[in-house]
């Protein structure tokens, strides 16, 4: 008898592993966390050595927060999500404080002309990487009783919608476009799986796009980005740098890359090569091998996520599940598309590999949400 497997076969031990998503959920988080932690290792080393003296600064900073925030996820994958409840209203509001009192002059730190942290000694905390996990929260809170209402036009606006526009106006007011749009497409995934009409989401989400391209025009820095991104050797050395150095890194990979900590583009090429742009030193140093590898992690994720919503034992879990999930991909996508060169550069990281320690713990504290969502599920309680 062949020992290969055949088609069925496997097929059936993928399902398997599918009807107990929680350790397949662990592994794949703990997976990206860690090539995250190299990565950036990797591709901070050169600017963690002229601002510091150190190559390992960066990476200690990122190692604390990724211990942080397995601490966050397993006491949150522990605990019983339904207890969310209580909090979305609380937190939304705390959220919406913050991001009030961050563009606030001497309250907030302006970095690269946005105003978008908050400095507590060592630790930078950006309240609009809680936003995006707080307007999930409270928006499965609210659609979760409104049922076959929301299909009427006014139960899926109020009070959503409005809640999200004052978000995203304050967002946007950093300014951080980039994450504004994450927020807004996240609601309108939300928006969808609560029973919401296509024709209204798809309204919506129409609407969005259109106030997106505006948004994105209406600023002389954002128009050049647009710009570059039609035509980044129009100009080379000034708008089009970015993209170019980027797709650079990119192509100069091969299948195998040049090999780890050997990329060239890190030397002060590619800019913010350990937030950013660190797809493009994944590519140069790992090649498309490397690429692909982080590709299917977040696929399998975005897999996972998927049926973790689908067997939610309630609609607050669908949602939230739902709406992380949609969160997750369209962040990597918006990520990923802009270093290779199919959308114009927004300057979004990538989810869970990315230098930043407010991103990294709030992410990973959503993923511990998703684990407790998993644990409960109708799949989790077959024998």
């Amino acid at each position: 008898m062949s020992s290969v497997a055949t088609v069925p076969e496997r097929s059936a031990r993928v399902g398997k592993i599918l009807q107990r998503p929680q350790l397949p959920l662990l592994f794949t988080v703990l997976a990206m966390v860690a090539v995250g932690l190299l990565m950036v290792l990797s591709a901070s080393s050169v600017q963690a050595f002229r601002e510091s003296g150190s190559s390992f600064s960066y990476f200690y900073r990122q190692s604390i927060g990724a211990a942080l925030g397995l601490v966050v996820m397993i006491t949150l994958a522990r605990a019983d999500y339904r207890k969310l409840r209580l909090l979305a209203r609380p937190m939304f509001t705390a959220c919406i404080i913050m991001l009030v009192l961050v563009i606030v002059p001497f309250v907030g730190t302006t970095m690269g002309g946005s105003s978008r942290w908050f400095v507590v000694g060592p630790l930078n905390v950006q309240p609009s990487e809680i936003a995006k996990l707080a307007i999930i929260i409270f928006a499965a809170y609210v659609l979760e009783s409104k049922g076959v209402r929301i299909r009427d036009a006014s139960q899926m606006a109020v009070p959503v919608l409005p809640a999200t526009a004052m978000m995203l106006g304050l967002v946007i007011a950093q300014p951080d476009l980039g994450t504004a749009i994450i927020i807004g497409g996240t609601m309108v995934v939300v928006l969808f799986l609560a029973g919401a009409r296509v024709t209204h989401v798809g309204a919506l989400a129409a609407g969005g796009m259109v106030a997106a391209v505006m948004l994105a025009l209406a600023r002389s820095y954002r128009r050049e980005r647009v710009l570059s991104f039609l035509d980044p050797w129009a100009d080379p050395l000034d708008t089009g740098y970015h993209v170019i150095q980027g797709q650079i890194a990119i192509g100069s990979g091969g299948f195998f890359g040049v090999g780890l900590g050997a990329s060239r583009q890190k030397w002060s090429y590619v800019p913010n090569a350990h937030t950013d742009f660190i797809y493009a030193i994944i590519g140069e140093e790992l090649g498309l091998s490397g690429t692909l590898f982080v590709l299917f992690l977040f696929l399998f994720l975005m897999l996972l996520g998927v049926r973790i919503a689908r067997d939610a034992p309630d609609r607050f879990g669908l949602l939230i599940a739902g709406g992380i999930t949609g969160w997750m991909g369209l962040q990597a996508l918006i990520n990923m598309a802009a270093i290779s060169g199919l959308l114009p550069i927004t300057g979004v990281p990538l989810p869970l590999i990315s230098f930043g320690g407010s991103s990294l713990v709030l992410t990973m504290a959503a993923m511990g949400i998703l684990l407790s969502i998993a644990r409960r599920g109708r799949t989790a309680r077959k024998p």
